[in-house]
């Protein structure tokens, strides 16, 4: 069976939908919320220029059609942090696009 391919918002990079961030808009409630819920969804690449570049342009809140709050991205800057520091021993080898979300979490 094929993968899932998804697109990040920010570079349009297009990869496995386990390589990037899942930003929901949950239904009915319009509240934005990381990786869970039903609703419409965007996905950003785990890396400095594409959350940087999300949050400069807004492209989170104009994808998902809702205002997203600034702890959101507070929690992605922070998941980023601790990917960056998180020694080269406990990534799998694989290439950056590849790396499943749970080790962000």
């Amino acid at each position: 069976m094929k993968p899932n391919y998804r697109r990040c918002l920010s570079c349009r990079q297009v990869g496995p939908k386990q390589a990037f961030w899942r930003i929901v808009r949950v239904y009915p409630s319009r509240k934005v919320q990381l990786d869970q819920g039903m609703g419409r969804s965007a996905y950003l690449c785990p890396n400095e220029s594409c959350l940087t570049t999300a949050q400069k342009k807004n492209r989170l809140g104009r994808s998902l059609r809702a205002s997203v709050p600034e702890c959101l991205y507070e929690t992605l800057w922070q998941r980023l942090a601790a990917m960056v520091n998180t020694p080269k021993a406990e990534i799998p080898h694989k290439t950056a696009s590849s790396i499943n979300v749970k080790y962000f979490q």
